[in-house]
């Protein structure tokens, strides 16, 4: 399991660490370890080009990159090195301080501003997983001229003004309309462990493909991650291939309830995630008897009925009721809901469904209790849905969104999926989980619908809720991963392209864990 540690986390490790090694030893691993993915990422360009410009800040992050410069400098591979350094205006550490002797005793060129001529690479040393305040008017016009040139950045352990916790420019303020910066970086090389800021919200842009190096530190020995990334391994007790006696009830009943007028293509669009995600049979319960679908004539399969002739709260705990998409704010969409959270259906509730929960307190409660029950519930909200459970706006979501999750995970005591760019998943008393796939061609109409059926089918299956999640979201994820590698996509992906994708994806994932079964056996 990939971990993630918080900056307090990291810190206390460090301190850890650095009481058994001599001074200095992990800012010198660092700088070695970066000397060495630099040579890397420019080992294919041509000898003109073989030219590394670091930005070293006043701290240890900036100790950091003037050990990598004075790294690259002593080497034989003809690499140009300069470093623009940025001073502060207070002492620095023993070890930053022999780190710059190093570097002005080495063959690198100091530098006062950024070239005009693209270096081969620039490393970002200016401030590390420390940095708490907005950078002045000189750093930061450094930053955004830096970003505009669109070189190739490889960031030291997190891109300078990114928050390493939250996934956040520091800085920023979006209650108040205020923008930070940050590092744009194409990689980032993180230190002694992985860091959630780096994989959720705006982290994902700033960092690009993150690589960890441990400096030679267990961090497991020093601290207990509560984060970590999601993956396969994860839900990997779960992909268990079919047996040739079964049926279609073996799989489980799914029914979308939703379909209000003028919206009935939502839980379509989710039954058919539903369908080609394996849920033995798959229903729609529409609000809009008359004009509403009565049958989808691409998928036949799915039976369609009145959600009013519908005893939502006679359901039993053997059926999964996906509650949201398209369902609307009238007064039988809340009906349907208060009865359907006093039956004994596993539920997903997505959209509409959250938004009347977060309106009715009686609907909170009546979810909130579902857990002392014994049912299971699957909430996906995106931020504003969220905002509205908790009764924050959507910017204070965003600012922390792993404490959101979590938060709204305890309060309803179930089973929370925030959405967006890093999805989080969270669970009482449960390790969060970030997950890091997908793209922005998810960022279309109906693809939450598509995760929502998706969820109910593997509950109908018989996926415990976290695992159900966890895997939902990383197909989901990877079925658009899969739709853009084969040129679909990301401008223009539709949410009605994601279940074959999801279908296939899965069936590769079923037939892997039973080849590695019978491989182990």
């Amino acid at each position: 399991m990939k971990y993630l540690y918080t900056v307090a986390q990291i810190r206390a490790i460090e301190r850890a660490a650095c009481a058994t090694l001599p001074q200095g030893a992990l800012m010198q691993r660092a700088g070695q370890a970066a000397a060495n993915v630099a040579l890397a990422l420019i080992a294919g360009l041509p000898k003109n080009r073989r030219s590394v410009l670091l930005l070293a800040g006043p701290g240890n992050n900036g100790g950091d990159a003037l050990e990598a410069a004075a790294n690259l400098a002593h080497t034989n591979a003809g690499v140009d090195v300069a470093i623009l350094h940025v001073p502060g205006a207070s002492a620095v550490t023993p070890e930053t301080a022999d780190a710059l002797a190093r570097a002005r005793a080495s063959q690198a060129r100091f530098v006062d501003a950024l070239p005009e001529r693209e270096p081969g690479l620039v490393v970002d040393g200016l401030f590390g997983i420390g940095l708490t305040r907005p950078f002045d008017a000189a750093t930061r016009a450094l930053v955004e001229q830096l970003n505009a040139r669109h070189w190739q950045v490889l960031a030291l352990d997190v891109p300078s003004g990114l928050d390493a916790d939250t996934g956040t420019v520091v800085g920023s303020d979006g209650a108040a309309g205020v923008a930070g910066v940050a590092v744009l970086a194409q990689m980032t090389l993180t230190f002694i462990a992985d860091k959630p800021g780096l994989h959720t919200l705006t982290g994902r842009d700033h960092a690009g493909d993150v690589q960890v190096d441990a400096l030679g530190v267990a961090a497991e020995e020093h601290a207990a991650a509560t984060v970590c990334l999601n993956s396969t391994e994860l839900f990997a007790g779960q992909l268990q291939p079919r047996r040739h006696d079964s049926h279609k009830g073996t799989f489980g009943d799914v029914m979308i309830v939703g379909g209000a007028h003028g919206m009935a293509g939502a839980p379509v669009l989710a039954a058919r995630c539903a369908l080609y995600a394996g849920a033995g049979r798959v229903m729609v319960a529409s609000l809009d008897g008359g004009g509403g679908a009565s049958y989808d004539s691409v998928h036949p399969e799915i039976m369609f009925r009145a959600a009013a002739d519908q005893n939502l709260g006679r359901t039993t705990n053997e059926e999964t009721l996906v509650i949201g998409p398209g369902l609307g704010g009238s007064a039988q969409a809340m009906g349907l809901l208060a009865d359907a959270l006093q039956g004994d259906a596993t539920i997903v509730l997505d959209a509409d469904g959250l938004n009347l929960v977060g309106a009715s307190i009686d609907l909170a409660e009546r979810l909130a209790g579902r857990a002392a029950r014994g049912h299971a519930t699957i909430l996906t909200p995106h931020p504003l849905e969220a905002a509205r459970l908790l009764g924050l706006s959507t910017p204070e979501v965003q600012q922390d969104r792993l404490a959101t999750a979590q938060r709204l995970a305890e309060r309803y005591q179930a089973v929370v999926v925030l959405k967006g760019s890093g999805s989080i998943i969270a669970a009482p008393g449960q390790v969060a989980v970030v997950n890091a796939n997908g793209n922005p061609g998810l960022a279309t109409g109906g693809s939450g619908d598509t995760l929502a059926g998706l969820c109910g089918a593997l509950l109908a299956q018989g996926w415990p809720a976290r695992e159900a999640a966890c895997g939902a979201v990383w197909l989901h994820g990877a079925a658009a991963d899969r739709l853009v590698a084969q040129g679909v996509g990301p401008i223009g992906l539709t949410a009605g392209e994601l279940p074959v994708a999801v279908w296939a994806v899965l069936n590769e994932l079923v037939a892997q864990a039973a080849e590695n079964g019978r491989r182990q056996a």
